[in-house]
């Protein structure tokens, strides 16, 4: 279909009524080709009417945007009574005409729309007028008890990306759009609906399982009898096969698999999969065929409700019973407009496999994604925790919002339940602890949308899949001041990353944590007019640079503001001071975020099994900035992409920091079997020397100390740690007293080792 965009702003044609395209026409307003999927301000900006929002500080523009009307249209020409268009994502608030009659309201970017209603054989007008997403949220009235960040009040009743609105790693773009693909679907007489696989329960001694089978299914015949539903599914040599007569157009039983093969996570085991067909067959006649790929495999999260002060608490996920140790990162949007989502999943994912991830967190300020998102987590066994849409704030608890939001889930759970790679559903990013965020302290547990909405669309439709209220969950143990939460976000201060918040703070789990670091120069230039000038006036940036430091305004006190100040903050703290030449700055502020990157998930697998995972922040950039992500938006790697690759190698030696004069060589090994391997330590200096050698057998699953070297109270060393293991060798590596360090010495010892991995820096 060839779509045509109109828009104009609110002050024109408010209280007017534009049913066709015609009438559009006559209202003069401007008209331009359209992009589907899309958003308005790409049309914009590729018909010339608009700046590239990306470069410089044009990205404000766009809040002179966010009062535009938006019209879609098209001619969709119908050849069968049995089609239909489907709009798989509209953003947000919108009309659909067809043929100049009201067919379709939409609420809801998370959900598709059908438009079935006023199709006629031929051709047929089809226009979607997309409001004002700020204004249509003006007609709802937080209440007080209601909260948000500064920029955010808008989404508290819009089913609508958080971010957009505005975050500290995004850009406020308001949007509108066809976000999503509208596709021509076809009305089946007889069709499956649903169909959801459960694994009750695994026997990896015996090669055994059993799966629960569910399908719901749309029958024609007024006797279900006359329909029978075959289920086949095949991996390698395993196979499962049922086949049996229908008595209702909803049917259910237990499947028997033997000589089963396991869906394992990535370093436990193969993530197999079986090639599964339900068919549907009508008197012996083929109906309808649904096909996916399931994994058979339990999933658990075994939490207790708080820590004590002794660290005695639990929060770790076990599959097939066993144990996971996690390693994973938080992913965030891949585009602020997410037309562009799908041209950018492919690199993003191949980065989150490269640099050695088991698992993803789905944040709560994004959007919900792609099958193909969760089929390569499926394939490549990385699982999945997933918030559901929302972040940061204390949102609506009236009847209305409620039932949006339900069903919302209750599309998403359908949507999502048959990958084996899903672990976890999440009610929100923050929310219980925006409860205290005023400055008065309410108990988050009284919140009807985490405690009981979601909760009840989990256990309905998706009960064998664990779920927690929030991220982190202050349970009521923890509100009432019983220990800590075994799970936690750890931000703090920000300051010096072995300073007395990250080396005291204590929990078992980490799902956010991260430092911020510059990108390439190279990148610099692509979205900056004068890079350079972030040295003016000791680091108080410019106001191209707070842009893309996400502040939605100029001003050095503005939210978000403080980003580019720490940055360089972060770098003067760990070199005594800021080098002035660009790239040398740009490679001081990636070895700070890469040392830090490394620190807090090293620390975390020495724990091992005190400890029991770490999420770090985040992976990709999805806006040209100064961030947390080890990979800018241009898909340049951070120096800190290689130090987490290294420090996440499923088997992988380290040094823990210093105790009693000594520093410990510990051996951790996340993999399912005992591994032999030969080490040595190199002290890297003007005359290199190795310090500590020897051979080890690492237990599986375990982490071990397996050396020790007596440490120079005050010494700055830079230490080479190397193994040799199934006929390869890993490196990694350790400074001592890292901090006021002589940036020139650093860079020698990693130009020695190999390790001066920086990219794009001229």
């Amino acid at each position: 279909m060839d779509w045509r965009l109109t828009y104009a702003p609110n002050r024109v044609c408010k209280g007017k009524e534009f049913t066709t395209v015609e009438l559009l026409e006559k209202a003069g307003f401007c008209t331009i080709p359209a992009s589907v999927p899309g958003n308005f301000e790409l049309d914009l900006i590729s018909a010339g009417k608009e700046a590239d929002l990306c470069f410089s500080d044009n990205v404000w523009r766009a809040q002179d945007l966010e009062n535009m009307h938006v019209w879609y249209h098209t001619v969709f020409t119908r050849t069968r009574e049995t089609q239909y268009l489907r709009f798989e994502g509209i953003d947000t608030v919108a009309e659909i005409y067809v043929n100049g009659r009201l067919v379709q309201t939409a609420d809801n970017m998370f959900l598709p729309w059908d438009v079935k209603d006023g199709l006629v054989q031929g051709e047929n007008e089809i226009l979607v007028h997309i409001l004002p997403a700020v204004l249509e949220s003006r007609k709802y009235i937080p209440a007080v008890s209601n909260s948000a960040l500064k920029y955010s009040f808008g989404t508290l009743h819009m089913r609508k990306a958080a971010h957009m609105f505005g975050w500290d790693i995004m850009p406020r773009i308001v949007s509108a759009g066809l976000w999503k693909d509208v596709t021509v679907c076809e009305e089946k007489a007889d069709l499956i609906r649903e169909v959801c696989f459960i694994t009750n329960w695994v026997d990896l001694d015996n090669r055994r399982a059993a799966l629960r089978f569910y399908m719901d299914a749309g029958l024609e015949g007024d006797f279900a009898k006359e329909y029978t539903v075959r289920v086949e599914g095949r991996c390698g040599k395993s196979r499962f096969f049922m086949e049996t007569t229908l008595w209702h157009n909803v049917f259910s039983c237990n499947i028997p698999v033997e000589d089963c093969v396991f869906w394992w996570p990535k370093n436990a085991g193969r993530p197999e999969l079986y090639e599964t067909e339900v068919t549907l067959l009508r008197n012996g006649e083929v109906r309808d065929v649904y096909r996916l790929k399931i994994g058979i495999r339990t999933v658990a999260l075994e939490r207790t409700e708080s820590t004590d002060c002794d660290g005695n608490g639990e929060f770790v996920f076990r599959v097939n019973g066993k144990r996971i140790f996690i390693l994973g990162t938080n992913w965030v949007p891949l585009h602020a407009l997410h037309s562009q989502d799908p041209q950018r999943l492919p690199r993003a994912l191949s980065l989150l496999d490269g640099i050695g991830c088991n698992m993803v967190r789905c944040w709560g300020g994004n959007v919900y994604e792609s099958d193909e998102f969760f089929d390569f987590c499926d394939s490549h066994g990385i699982l999945v925790w997933q918030d559901f849409a929302m972040g940061c704030a204390v949102y609506p608890q009236d009847e209305d919002f409620a039932r949006r939001l339900e069903r919302e889930a209750v599309y998403q759970v359908k949507r999502l339940r048959n990958h084996a790679a899903l672990a976890l559903w999440a009610g929100d990013n923050e929310c219980d602890e925006a409860h205290k965020w005023d400055g008065f302290s309410r108990d988050p547990n009284r919140n009807r949308l985490t405690r009981r909405v979601l909760s009840d669309v989990v256990e309905t439709h998706d009960y064998s899949r664990p779920y927690l209220p929030s991220s982190p969950y202050i349970s009521p143990e923890v509100y009432q001041g019983k220990g800590s939460c075994p799970e936690m976000h750890l931000w703090g201060p920000r300051d010096y990353f072995k300073g007395e918040f990250y080396n005291n703070t204590f929990c078992h789990f980490a799902s956010e944590t991260g430092y911020q670091g510059f990108p390439s120069v190279r990148s610099l230039r692509r979205f900056l007019r004068e890079p350079e000038r972030i040295f003016e006036e000791n680091g108080d940036a410019t106001a191209e640079y707070l842009a893309h430091a996400m502040s939605m305004e100029p001003g050095t006190d503005a939210p978000y503001a403080y980003r580019i100040r720490l940055s360089y903050s972060q770098v003067e703290t760990l070199f005594g001071k800021a080098e002035e030449d660009l790239a040398d700055f740009v490679r001081q502020s990636q070895i700070s975020q890469a040392e830090a990157m490394k620190f807090f998930i090293e620390k975390f697998r020495i724990g091992k099994w005190k400890r029991t995972g770490i999420i770090w922040w985040n992976l990709v950039d999805g806006w040209p900035q100064v961030s947390d992500a080890v990979v800018d938006f241009y898909f340049v790697k951070k120096l800190a992409y290689h130090y987490i690759r290294r420090s996440q190698e499923p088997v992988c030696l380290m040094f823990d920091e210093p105790k009693d004069g000594m520093l410990r060589l510990t051996a951790v090994n996340d993999l399912p079997e005992d591994r032999a391997l030969r080490y040595r330590v190199t002290r890297v200096g003007d005359e290199d020397s190795e310090v500590m050698s020897g051979q080890a057998l690492i237990r599986a699953d375990t982490s071990a100390q397996i050396g020790a070297l007596a440490f120079e109270e005050g010494e700055k060393a830079f230490y080479l740690i190397e193994w040799e293991m199934d006929g390869r060798t890993y490196k990694n590596h350790y400074f001592t007293n890292i901090l006021d360090i002589d940036y020139s010495g650093y860079m020698r010892a990693l130009r020695k080792c190999g390790m001066d991995e920086f990219e794009e820096m001229e």
